[in-house]
Formats: structure tokens, sequence, C-alpha cells
């Protein structure tokens, strides 16, 4: 024979197989057909996942009687081309059915207390009460009021690693393990803890291990048989471009839909087929060096990126124990293909919370709106939409199997416990609640194992082509064996037909018999035939009764669902009273602040105005003296001159006595001696005479000095009086504004007495009436409320920050003190910061600081600097005048550990931006926070290590932007001595800044020598075992592999 032969044989044989593979299949509209030039088989199969069903998704939901239709139906299906917008797959429902295993499962986890909460809301309560053994969550709205939410599991802080998995992750592994796709999310504000939880990977520790190692663990455990294969890929999607992690330079990767089947696939995916665990490690660690990541105010190593986590599991049929369809002693296997998807989505953030800025601030841009089209796709599926927008972005077609498809979905939700986050919690609980309401129709993802079968029917057609031509040589051995015998039965046919005649008329006698038996036989399958036919219209009848079945329930389903939609109104109206009483409760508790706010600035107000008369009664009083003491001593002065006039005018009488006695003596010339004795005496009261009108002439110079003091006291007396006026005037004034307060106070009082009263009113549950008087006393208290803002705004607008800083430049040292206090307390708000800048507080705090030598003034003037210094424009204007240096130069002015502190806080606000660096260096900045550290305070001593953290990141964020090299200027200044000598602080808050600055330092691989020199190496590496946060810790630990140096 030839070869054609051989061929033809062959053909022959497989013919022959596809007809019994054809006889083996289970009847269906599919068309199989084997021949020798194609293979045609059966289409994919979709077995939907058995399930509990419920009575208001029967029209939606396949009885089990029509399953195996069902899959049928669904193969010849797939020649539609899917629409742009996609079916609605999904029910919303009411997630109180926990036995519905297509709803998504909703779980929430809190993160505990970072150090920075600690301190700064120490003495406020959690934002959330956690109720894990129901499985329920309590926000606070405020003191009084809280909402309760329902969820699957409920984690607190404590919660370890595995209970997560096991509570949040493990079903959905074991479904897929059984063939069901699967999807594990976690969602939440950035910071909360969401990569923690699904990719700390935990080498050197078991316990910490996240869920995407311990779900890789199980798979791996279950598929330890040669008949299991598992592949993963692992991809980011950055700034809406998907990237391959294990792969980077594959940075726009494409997304596929399937035109028949609407399946969503990534072909340009690296796919690696995990060995074992260490494999794994391996390949996660790679990923996780490519992932994007930043440092945030909320987060060192925050996600930029939503990374996502494929993993793909095939498991062949006949290794689980299910029996293959016979094929005569052949087998149709089957396969079983599942998909695990595990997301790591980039968390939200608020960019005035987060402080991003430049490029930080186009990634939260991309990340928000990506997850704002989730969000989306999660209220039009829970709504039960017509439409939903998966192709509004990129993350949301990658799960559109996820939500409203065939996958079994779990999602976890992480919040914080800090009441400063209090709306981005509600946001992350309400997607958690919308999600619950989505309810995915499961499949069993089951086909025909088309290259396991392909490669038996290649082996099998090897093996008959061997056989066929092992038969050919066969058979030209027996070809002469064959004639041999062929010439011996030509002998013996003769013989033989002689034998067939009498055979032959055997079996005619047979063959009657056959035909009377086979006439029996046909009577019997007519009978049988009969029978089908009553069975066949019981069967009818019984599905009549089904169909009647299902209608009634579809009318108590509608009769349910009325019910569901008046209790929905009715817990909407008691929604809307809840919040009612709880906006009356908080404006309640706004007014008692403003009330008390008032109350502060009356005694303050009073507290001056008292200062003021107190003041003006000693000046009056000593203005009274001044003149009763000039007075006085002018009275004394006309008192002398009068006796000297009185003097004079005796002494001119007894000149004139004497002048009568000398004529009267001139007669008597014969009495010498008592001539002589008159000239004496008349020479003596000459003398006498003339010192009285010396004397009189100095009194009368004396007199007129004194008018010339007396008129000039005149003009001084006036001018005080003028004063006087001013200061009357403006106590006038005083005493108005004091008035409006007052009239305020009781206002407010008024206020909260209408408060309490409402309050009152609203625990005792009181009637209809009731509430309408507590309605009208609501719009009572917001008129009050609304004309109590106007009073403090017009008494702002009276009084204004320009008066106030004129009050800063005045003599009297009291009054100054009083101004800077209120500069500060205006100060600390933010609003107020632009206006004092505005009206030149920021030179006249300098100024002040500059000039002053009072302790108060300078620590009050210190503190309100620093509250400045938070504001950019304001710590342009401050390094501006030079406002650095003068903060340096106070170290040698005072030793005061409070104004130290305001000034190290000042210096630490302004190290904060990158644009003084080098300024900071130049005027001694640095030193100044060094030397202050000194002191030994540990206020101090926290300020100064903020500043360095503050400096440090700065100047690091510089060098990864490439704006600068070389050597830290920190390190030229002394600063790592001191922040390696004091990085084992008592204090917790202090310890994290410091190791922070240690840790920014080291990123930069100029500083590497000076760490080597120092010491500081083996600190980096205490950090990264030691320190109570687990980002310093990542940080750290990246430095020391990053960082060639340190490895050495």
């Amino acid at each position: 024979m030839t070869s054609s032969n051989s061929s033809s044989a062959v053909r022959s044989s497989a013919k022959h197989a596809a007809e019994r593979i054809q006889q083996h299949l289970p009847p269906s509209n599919h068309t199989i057909s084997l021949s020798s030039s194609s293979l045609n088989l059966p289409a994919r199969t979709s077995i939907i996942a058995p399930s509990i069903s419920h009575s208001s998704r029967l029209k939606d939901r396949p009885s089990p009687s029509s399953v195996s239709s069902s899959s049928a139906v669904s193969a010849s299906s797939t020649s539609t081309r899917r629409s742009g917008t996609p079916v609605r797959r999904s029910q919303s429902k009411d997630f109180d059915d926990d036995n519905d295993p297509g709803r998504v499962r909703v779980s929430v986890r809190v993160r505990p207390r970072n150090g920075e909460e600690l301190k700064s809301d120490a003495d406020f309560a959690d934002l959330v009460e956690l109720q894990p053994e129901i499985k329920r969550l309590k926000l606070r709205k405020n003191n009084w009021n809280s909402e309760s939410y329902r969820f699957d599991e409920v984690f607190t802080d404590t919660a370890s690693q595995k209970r997560v998995y096991e509570g949040v992750a493990k079903p959905v592994v074991e479904g897929v393990l059984n063939g069901y796709n699967g999807t594990i999310m976690a969602y939440g504000q950035t910071g909360t803890g969401k990569t923690y939880t699904v990719g700390k990977i935990g080498k050197d520790d078991a316990a910490e291990r996240g869920i995407m190692v311990r779900a890789l663990e199980d798979i791996l455990l279950n598929a330890s048989s040669a008949s299991v294969s598992v592949e993963i890929s692992y991809l980011q999607l950055y700034m809406e471009t998907l990237q391959d992690l294990l792969a980077p330079e594959k940075n726009n990767i494409s997304i596929n839909e399937d035109a028949k089947t609407g399946e969503i696939s990534v072909p340009g995916a690296t796919l690696v087929n995990i060995e074992d665990l260490d494999h794994f490690f391996q390949v996660l660690q790679v990923g996780e060096t490519n992932r994007h990541a930043a440092n945030t105010k909320l987060n060192t190593e925050s996600s930029r990126s939503h990374a996502i986590l494929t993993v793909y599991v095939r498991r062949a049929m006949n290794e689980t124990g299910t029996k293959p369809e016979s094929l005569g002693d052949k087998s149709i296997p089957k396969v079983r293909k599942s998909k695990l998807l595990i997301v790591d989505l980039a968390g939200s953030e608020r960019i005035n919370k987060s402080g991003t800025d430049g490029h930080l601030i186009e990634e939260a841009k991309f990340i928000n709106l990506s997850l704002t089209s989730l969000g989306k796709c999660i209220n039009a599926l829970a709504e039960g939409s017509a439409h939903i927008p998966t192709r509004d972005s990129k993350l949301t077609r990658l799960l559109r199997d996820s939500f409203g498809g065939s996958a079994r979905t779990s999602l976890i939700i992480t919040i914080g416990p800090s009441a400063r986050y209090h709306a981005e919690t509600t946001s992350t609980i309400m997607f958690g609640q919308r999600a619950m309401k989505i309810v995915n129709m499961v499949k069993l993802k089951e086909e025909f194992d088309y290259e396991s079968l392909c490669r038996k029917l290649e082996t099998q057609v090897d093996q008959l082509t061997a056989e066929v031509e092992r038969q050919n040589k066969l058979r030209n051995s027996e070809k002469h064996e064959l004639e041999k015998r062929l010439r011996e039965c030509e002998i013996s046919l003769a013989e033989a037909e002689k034998n067939a005649v009498s055979r032959s008329k055997f079996l005619e006698k047979e063959n009657a018999c056959l035909e009377i038996r086979m006439k029996e036989l046909l009577k019997e399958l007519q009978l049988q035939k009969d029978q089908c036919d009553l069975m066949r219209d019981k069967a009818i009848q019984l599905d009549m009764n089904l169909k009647n079945t299902k209608q009634q329930q579809l009318e108590n389903s509608a009769y349910q669902e009325k019910l569901a939609d008046a209790s929905q109104v009715y817990e909407k109206k008691i929604a809307e009273l809840v919040q009612l009483v709880e906006d009356e409760q908080a404006r309640s508790t706004n007014a008692e602040h403003q009330l008390n706010e008032m109350k502060n600035i009356l005694s303050k107000q009073q507290k001056s105005i008292h200062e003021q008369e107190k003041g003006n009664y000693q000046y009056q009083r000593e203005l009274a003296e001044t003149t009763y003491t000039y007075e006085s001593k002018i009275a004394e002065l006309q008192k002398k001159l009068e006796d000297e006039d009185a003097r004079s005018n005796a002494a001119e009488e007894q000149l004139r006595q004497m002048k009568r006695l000398i004529s009267d003596r001139q007669v008597l010339s014969q009495e010498n001696e008592e001539t002589n004795e008159l000239k004496i005496k008349l020479e003596e009261v000459s003398q006498m005479y003339e010192s009285t009108v010396d004397e009189l002439q100095t009194v009368k110079l004396d007199y007129d000095d004194l008018l010339h003091q007396k008129e000039i006291l005149g003009e001084e007396v006036r001018d005080m009086k003028e004063r006087l006026l001013l200061e009357e005037k403006q106590r006038k004034q005083m005493e108005s504004e004091l008035s409006k307060l007052k009239k305020n106070q009781r206002e407010s009082e008024i206020v909260v007495e209408e408060k309490r009263y409402v309050k009152d009113e609203l625990s005792k549950g009181s009637s209809d009436s009731g509430a309408l008087t507590g309605s009208q006393r609501s719009q009572g208290l917001k008129k009050s409320l609304s004309g109590q803002r106007a009073t403090m705004a017009r008494l702002c607008e009276e009084v204004g920050i320009q008066k106030i800083l004129q009050l800063i430049k005045s003599e009297d040292l009291e009054v100054q003190i009083q101004a800077v206090k209120v500069v500060a307390n205006l100060a600390a708000e933010e609003t107020n910061q632009v206006k004092i800048v505005e009206e030149g507080g920021v030179e006249a705090l300098l100024m002040l600081v500059q000039s002053s030598q009072n302790s108060t003034i300078l620590r009050v003037a210190s503190g309100a600097i620093a509250n400045l210094a938070m504001n950019e424009k304001s710590q342009d204007l401050i390094m501006n005048k030079g406002g650095a240096q003068l903060l340096a130069k106070m170290v040698t002015k005072t030793d005061d550990p409070q104004t130290l502190r305001m000034v190290a806080g000042a210096l630490a606000n302004l190290c904060g931006n990158e644009k003084f660096l080098k300024l900071l260096k130049e005027e001694e900045g640095i030193k100044g926070l060094l030397t202050m550290a000194q002191s030994g305070n540990i206020d101090i001593i926290a300020q100064v290590a903020r500043g360095m953290a503050n400096f440090a990141k700065c100047e690091t964020r510089e060098i990864m932007q490439g704006r600068r090299k070389g050597r830290s200027l920190l390190l030229e200044e002394g600063a790592l001595e001191w922040l390696t000598s004091n990085s084992h602080i008592d204090s917790a808050s202090t310890q994290r800044h410091i190791e922070l600055a240690l840790c920014h330092l080291a990123q930069n691989e100029e500083n590497a020598n000076d760490f080597k020199r120092t010491g500081s190496v083996t600190e980096i590496v205490r950090i990264s075992v030691e320190s109570s946060r687990d980002d310093i810790r990542s940080l750290a630990k990246k430095i020391l592999k990053s960082n060639p140096y340190f490895s050495s």
C-alpha cells in the first residue's frame, strides 16, 4: 500500500473519534464537528452559582430548573456585540440579607490614633464608636447625637491582620479556588491604613502580612497538584495611565473589551507564573519598588496610584473528582478558570489638609477624578439606574466585573478616629453603605479544555499513524501467506457452499420466528409511547401550576416593595426631624461659644476702662497737687512782697525821722557825741535801706518769674483739660460699646434660655402642637442669632484692627501689653492674618520686639509673630524685614523659657518654606535654634526639633526635584550631632520630628560621610526597627536599602 492509504486511514480514524465525541456531548444548540481540516468545539459555558433566591428578585434570577438551559442560551448570545452603555446586570436590594453570595460585602476598619492625634485631640472623644458584636458603627455628629450604620464586619483598631483577612478576603479566595471570579478592594481617606491592610508584605513578621500575601498563601496551598496553575500581573493606574509594575518600560497599556462576551482584558500586562510563596515575595517587592509614593502631611509614604494585583487560577476538573463525559474509553476534559482582583486604591485627600503642592496637586486631581467616577458607578448601581457610566475612567472599566458583574466582591473601607476629618469619614462610610446595595450575578467559569483536548487528539493521531505504518509492513509480509490461504479457501469454498445451502434453509425458519417476536416488541413500544404522552400532559399541567405560583410571588414582592417605599418615606421624615434638632443644637452650641467670647471681651474692656479711669484719677490728683503747690508758693511770695513793702515804708519813715533829728541836732552842735552816734545810726539805716531795696528788686524778679511759670502752668492745665475731654469722649464711646455688649449678652442669655426650652420640649417628645411651637421658637432662635452676628460685625468694623495696632505704639506700658495681647489673639485665626499684614501689623510687632525690654511684651509679640509665620504672605514680609535675624538675636536678649518657645516656634514655621532655607542660615536662624535648644526646656526642644524636620524635609524635596545639589545646610551648623544626641528623648512627638529629620537628611547621598563620621548610621538602623511610626520605619528601611553608602 502507498502513503495516501495511511493518511486516509488517519482521517477516517479522526472522523470516527469526532463522531463519538458528538454522540456523548449534552444536547444543546451548539454544532460540534471534527474533521481532518478543522476542529470546532463547543463555546465556553457559564454556570450560575447556586444561591438562595429572594422573593423580590424571582423575576431577575433563573430558577434551578433552568440552569442548564441558561448555559446554552449564554453561549448562543455571545455573538451579539455589547453596547457602550452596560445593561443593568445588578439589582439594588436591602443588604440585611446576609445569605446572598452575590451581594457586595462591605467591612470597616478603624485606624488607631497616631502620636499627633493623641496630642492634639487629647480632650476630645473619638469620632466613631464601634460595636463589633452587633456589626454596627456609630458616627458622632456632635456631643449629643450620632448616626448608626450596619456593615458585614466591623474591625476595631486592635484587630489583627489575620482576623481582617478571614473576615474580608477568605470567602472570596475560597470562591476563586472553586471557579468563581472575585474582587477584594480597599477604599478610604489617605493615611487610614489601606496599603497596610491590603499590601503589607510582612516577610520578616508573618503576623503583619496583608491580604495580598495571605490570599496567595492560601491559593498556593490549595494548588499543590500539577493540574493547577497560578499566574499574576501587577498594574498601577497613575494619572489615568495604566502602567506595569513588573515591567516599568510598559507605561501606557491599553484595555481591551471582547466584542462577543464583553469581558475586560489587559493583553499587554506581564504575566508571571508563581511557583511558591518566596517567589511571590520577590515579585511583589519589585512591584512595590516601582509604585509611585510621596510624602504629605497626612502620610510620609502616601500612595499616588491605584494598585491592581490580578491572580489567574486554572484548574483541570479531572483532578477535582468531577466525572468526565465519556467518549468510549476516552474523556472530554474540562477546566475552571477564575480570576482574583486585589485593588489598593489611592486615598482621597483634600489639598488644604494634605499640604500637597506642585506635581502632587496634579496627582491628587487624577486620584480624586477616578474615585469620583467610581462613586458615580456605585450610586447608579445602588439606585438601579439603566445607564452605568463605566467608561468615564479606566478604573471603572477595570472594575466593571466587580460591581454589577459576575464576580464575588468584598470591600473594606478604612477610616480614622479623629474628629478633624469628619467630612472625609462620613463620605467613606456612605460610599460603603451604597456599595452594600449592589448584587452581582455570580457565575461559575467552567469551559471545555480545548488545548488539552487538542493535545490528546494530536497524540492519538500520531499513535494511529504509527500503527497504520506498522500494519502496512505486517500486511506486506502477510500478503503471501494470504494468497496461499486464498487458494486453500477456494478449495474449501466449494464445500462451504454446500453447507451454506443447508444452513440457509435453517436460517429462513429462524427468520420467521424473529418476525413474530418483532411484532410483539412493537406492541410493547406502542404501550410505552402512550404512557409517555400521559406523563407529558402531567408535566404541562405542573408547568402551568408553577407559572401561577410565580405570578403570586411577583404580586407579593410588589406589595413588599410598596411597604418598603412607605417605610423609607417615614424614615426620611424622621431623619429630617432629627437633622433639624441637631442643627438647632449646633446653633445653640455656637451661641454659647459666642456668648463666652462676648463675656471675655466685656471683662477685658471693663478692666481696660477701669485702668484708664484709675490712670485719669491719678493724673487729676497729681495735677491738683501741683496746682495747689504753685498757688501756695505764689501766695507766700505775695505775702513776703507785702512784708517787704511794709518794711521799706517803715524804713523810709525812720529815715524821715532821722532827718528831722539831724536838723534838730545841728542846732545843738554842742553835743558831738550824740551827733556821731546819730551819724553811725544813719549810716546803718542807709545800709539797711539799700539792702531792703535790693531784696525788693529780687522779690520783684522772683514775682515776675512766678507769673511766667503761672502762665506756663495755665497752658499745661488747658492742654491737660483738652486731653481729659478727649479721654472723656473715648470713655463715653467705650461705655456705649459696653452697653452694646451688655445688650448682646442679654440677647445671648435669652437665646440660651430658648435653646434649653426647645431642647426640653424635644426630649419630652411633645405632640404635633408642641412640634409647631418648637418650630416657631427655632425661627425666633435663627432671627436672634442672625441679629447677634450682625452686631458683632458692626463692632469689629467700628473698632478696627488699625486702631488696635496704633495702641501698640502707645507710651503707656499697660496699654501696649493689652494691645499686643489682642493682636496675638487675632493672629491665631487665619481670617484675621491677612488684615493684620495689610494694616502693617508685622512691621509694628518686629519694631516692638526690637525696642521693648518688657518680658511680657516680648513673649506675647513673639507668639503673635509665630502665628503670623504660618501664612506665606506674612513669611515673605517677616524675612524681607530681617525678622529671622531679629528673632535669632532674642537668645541674647532674654532667658524666659516661654518667650524662647515662641521664638523657636516662629523660626520653625519659617523653616517650612523652601524659599528661605539659604537666607535662614545666613541670618543665623539655624544657629539661633540650636542655641535655644541648649536651655534644656522640653517645649523649646520640641519646637527646635519641628524646625529641623521642616528644614530637612524642604531641603530633601529640592534635592529630589533637582533644584539643589550638595551637602545639607544643617550639617554646616552642627545640627546632625544635636539630632543624634537627642534622638532618645522621652517626648514621643519630639522624637518623631527628630527621626523624620534624620531620615530626610539621610536621603541626600552627599551627607553620607557626615553620617558615618558622627555615627548617625546606627540611628537610622535603630529607627528602621524601633520607631513607633510605621511610615518612619518604612522610610528608614527604604533609605538603608537604596543608599549604597549605608548598605556597605
